[in-house]
Order: C-alpha cells, then structure tokens, then sequence
C-alpha cells in the first residue's frame, strides 16, 4: 500500500497523526490478548448472521456448513474481525431461546477461529451465549443493549479478558423503534454508554477492552441516524474507540431508494464518512468493497496535511 511514513509526515512537527479529530480517544483495543492498533488505520468486522430472518441476509447462512463458507469468504475478503450472531436484531424481531442460538453459533465460530486465525465476536445480549462463544473460540462480546440486558456479559469480560462492544439503544428489536422521542438525543446516548463503561469497570473489566457504539437504527428514525453520524466526534468524549454499523441501512435506502441487497455503495459512503468523523471500526456485509475503500481513505488520511513537494 502506497502510505506516508513516519518520517515524510514530520515535514508537519504539529500532528502527532493523523486523526486530530479523535486525539482525546483511544487508538487501541484488547481482547482476550490481542491487541489491535487503530492507530494507523480502521478495522472491518464483517458480518455473519446464523439466523433465519435477519434484514439483509436472513436464512443465506442458517445452515452452519453455509455459514462456515460465508465466513472463510469475509476472512479472505479482509475482514479484521467475523462479527457472528445466532439472533436477529432488526426492528420487530423476536426473541430467539439461549440453547437455539448456542445451537447456530458454536460450530461456526469454532470453525472460523480455528481455521482463519482471525478475531471472532459473538453478538449477543445473554451470558450463557456468551460463555458458549468464547469455549468455542471467541474473543469478543458484542452486546446491543450495553450490559442493559444481563449485567453478566460485563462480568465474563471481565473474567475472560474477552473485548466489549457497547452499543445505545432502547427496549428491544420488537419495540425499540416505537421509542424514538428524545429530549437530548447526545445527551442520552453518551450516558447509555458512559453507564455501561460504568458498569463494565466496576466488574474488572479495563479500558482498554472497551468499544462503543452509538447504535445506528436502533430506536432511531432516519433523520437521527443523520444527525448521529454529522456528529459522531461528540462521543470522543467517552474515551474510547467507535465502531459503527452502518451496512445497508434502511436509512441510506431512504436516501437512494435502493433495497438492502444493493446499499453496497451507500454502505462505502457512509463508513467513509464515519471514519472522517471518527470511527474506527466497522461492522458490514460488504467486507471487500468497505475495506478497500477503508484502505484507500486511510492511506490518503496519512499523507493529509503535509508540505507539498
């Protein structure tokens, strides 16, 4: 990748790099002993839906021999992380028993860790999921509700050592998008995370194991989800590295009238956008298209700000 180094970019002694935007938060994670640097450029967690009815996807991965192929194909395409859950999250969808999703989840993340070598989450909102996820090979707990749903998840990370993905939102995927009245729509969303951070490190759990997520269309309506991304650099002040998901979004169809499957360009826009505003990890089905331009966005942010010639 052709990239400007650390030499050519002290021609500008001002910029420590280059993210100014994001200088208050932190540019690495761990999870269960790997360390992932975010300094230098952003991460893909490609998606993995063992599910039946998920919005995009639902019922093309269900079979675990399927969902095995899919994630070889996310790990080859450049994904960083393979994000796999065993329920579906979209608006109006129902709750899924613990030993159903452990039945989906576990062959799978068993396979794609032993066999990829990259970093597998769970997403998942209930600790005995969890606990089968990591056994399995996991290192990463990615909880929409923010430790709402079962406090227990923060406890296993901190047992385990395992990452923590925070996410805001309200209810549950049946009701969450029957709430979306806000009188502070920031002011909620930094203190749903900030608790959960909270909450999190009251257990053990360090910092550094912690990413948050403002949870794009999740008891949000269209326009909030704008108005989250237009000022994503205002949850700097939680400290802690954002990860966005963005892939296919209703909102970005709203925008281009376009359906799930072919929201592959809206979904580069908005993540290249988000990364400007300071994200740093993102979760989409997309993973080639997203990381390629991920890597070209990062390659240009490293040379920005320089002395010409």
């Amino acid at each position: 990748m052709t990239a400007c180094t650390s030499t050519t970019r002290s021609k500008n002694p001002g910029r420590t790099t280059a993210r100014p935007a994001t200088a208050r938060v932190s540019e690495f994670f761990v999870a269960r002993g790997r360390r992932f640097d975010l300094s230098r450029r952003n991460l893909v967690m490609g998606i993995l839906n063992v599910t039946p009815d998920s919005f995009s996807d639902g019922g093309l991965y269900f079979e675990p021999e399927h969902a095995i192929a899919h994630g070889l194909q996310i790990a080859n395409a450049g994904a960083d992380i393979i994000d796999v859950g065993g329920e579906s999250s979209r608006p109006g969808a129902p709750t899924v028993p613990i030993d159903e999703q452990i039945r989906r989840i576990t062959p799978v993340i068993e396979a794609l860790t032993r066999r990829t070598g990259l970093a597998v989450s769970v997403d998942t909102t209930r600790r005995a999921v969890a606990e089968a996820a990591l056994a399995a090979g996991a290192s990463i707990l990615n909880d929409i509700t923010g430790l709402a749903a079962d406090p227990g998840l923060g406890r296993l990370a901190a047992q385990t050592g395992a990452g923590l993905v925070l996410m805001h939102m309200r209810g549950t995927p049946e009701t969450m998008q029957d709430d979306t009245n806000y009188d502070d729509l920031f002011g909620e969303i930094v203190g749903h995370l900030r608790a959960g951070i909270d909450r999190a490190t009251s257990y053990g759990v360090k910092p550094e194991q912690i990413v948050v997520d403002p949870g794009i269309g999740f008891a949000k309506t269209a326009e909030q989800n704008m108005e989250i991304l237009a000022n994503l650099e205002s949850l700097a002040i939680l400290g802690r590295p954002i990860l966005m998901g963005l892939s296919r979004k209703a909102f970005l169809g709203g925008i281009t009238g376009r359906d799930a499957p072919n929201r592959g360009s809206e979904t580069i826009a908005a993540s290249i956008f988000a990364a400007r505003h300071g994200a740093r990890i993102h979760r989409v089905h997309d993973v080639a298209e997203v990381a390629a331009a991920l890597k070209v966005h990062d390659a240009l942010v490293a040379c920005e700000g320089l002395a010409p010639g």
